[in-house]
């Protein structure tokens, strides 16, 4: 113990409680800065108290009990939470080492360096490292207080195993001074295993990353052909406005031919009219523009395969969910009910869809019932396929489900798949 070891001391235990507190996520207000201030105060008190009144060993072996509880509980009652600021704690012990690694280089370097130049090099550092610390570490450590506890004491495997290595080996023992191979050793072990744990982990959230990623993808395809498909239909739809806004001046191209003995050149002219008319046409199922354009094109598709459809809808132009979410929605129900049809017809079996679909006190209920063959597997109340390029459409709908909070449901009834969403 030397001139500069209580001071020292004092700067390292405020170093400690400062960084312990920007690892958690607390809301500093006027009555939280006040409390850990006293808190603070009242720690520094006990250490001066411990050191006069016995030693600075005794004071140290304490440590643990008159410095790092104390400060979890304070730390725990600001932020409503104990495991968090508890691994804050450790986390800021093993950030004052590089305190101390700093002054170890520089005594090394020093010829015959004197006994208080080790503490003044760490009290030397100690302020340009805490604006470090805070800058760059504190954000992201404070991020991992809204992971998953699992998580959380993943991270604090490390800084525990530091913390206690160090007053195992070095403050209660002196088995690191006395060259123990399992205290030598330890940290290297735990450094090993955590690394393995860390691999793990970051190749299975890296998969699931990259999945999550092509669903992301493959839904937007699916809203910019949906878009798409509107905006052709809404083209559609202002052609057949056009026409029969036009419908004075093709009269009177007809009569004139008809005038001028040019029967046959005013029948084809009808004719073409009739076909661009009828190629154009949007029925009308209900009041929702979005809903009417997927239904008539999927009408279209339906007729040209053979499939009857049956639609019954009441949905009104005003609902909670987005258009383009509507249009995905009802395009994936459509397209996987046809695609089951065009199986069912190949094996001779019976073709239909049935859509219902309607809106009451703000809440959307759509049914989609088609055949399907046997064997259908499911896993997690969801139908699986093995075939490549499928399933896509029900993680689709199951992510606008999740999105509005809503519920579906599928299920086979007497060789018949019924898909249910309320949303």
């Amino acid at each position: 113990m030397n001139v500069l070891t209580v001071p020292n001391g004092i700067v390292v235990a405020l170093f400690g409680i400062v960084l312990s507190a920007s690892f958690c996520d607390i809301c500093w207000t006027k009555r939280n800065r006040i409390v850990l201030a006293a808190g603070t105060a009242a720690i520094l008190l006990l250490q001066g108290a411990i050191t006069f009144g016995a030693s600075w060993d005794a004071m140290q072996e304490l440590y643990p009990f008159t410095t790092h509880l104390p400060l979890a509980a304070v730390l725990g009652v600001l932020s409503g939470d104990w495991l968090w600021p508890t691994i804050s704690v450790f986390a800021a012990y093993l950030c004052c080492q590089l305190r101390r690694w700093a002054a170890l280089l520089v005594v090394a370097l020093m010829p015959t360096p004197a006994d208080w130049l080790q503490p003044a090099i760490e009290m030397l550092v100690t302020l340009p490292l805490l604006a470090a610390l805070l800058r760059y570490v504190a954000p992201s450590a404070r991020s991992f207080a809204h992971y998953p506890r699992s998580m959380q004491l993943q991270f604090g495997v490390v800084p525990l195993a530091g913390y206690l290595s160090d007053y195992v080996t070095r403050i209660y023992t002196s088995l690191l001074a006395d060259g123990n191979q399992a205290a030598v050793e330890f940290m290297f072990f735990v450094s090993s295993v955590m690394y393995i744990v860390f691999i793990f982990r970051f190749s299975a959230e890296e998969s699931a990353r990259g999945q999550l990623e092509q669903t992301r993808n493959n839904l937007k395809l699916q809203v910019g052909q949906a878009v798409r498909e509107i905006e052709a239909l809404r083209t559609s739809q202002q052609q057949t406005r056009a026409y029969r806004h036009d419908l004075r001046h093709h009269l009177q191209y007809i009569s004139a031919c008809i005038e001028n003995g040019r029967g046959e050149q005013a029948q084809e002219y009808i004719q073409s009219i009739c076909s661009e008319i009828e190629a154009s046409k949007v029925t009308i199922y209900c009041e929702n523009e979005a809903a009417n354009l997927i239904f008539s094109s999927f009408a279209g598709r339906s007729e040209s395969c053979g499939v009857p459809l049956n639609i019954q809808a009441h949905i009104p132009q005003l609902i909670s969910v987005a258009e383009t979410d509507l249009c995905v929605l009802l395009s994936n129900a459509l397209e996987n009910a046809l695609r089951a049809c065009r199986r069912m017809k190949a094996e001779n079996g019976p073709v239909y869809i049935e859509v219902t679909a309607r809106e009451k006190n703000g809440h959307l209920f759509l049914q989609f019932v088609n055949p399907c063959p046997e064997g259908i597997q499911f896993e997690n109340g969801l139908p699986v396929t093995n075939a490549e390029g499928h399933g896509i459409g029900v993680r689709s709908i199951c992510a606008i489900v999740e999105k509005y909070k809503g519920l579906s449901d599928f299920s086979v009834q007497e060789g018949r798949f019924i898909l249910r969403v309320s949303l």
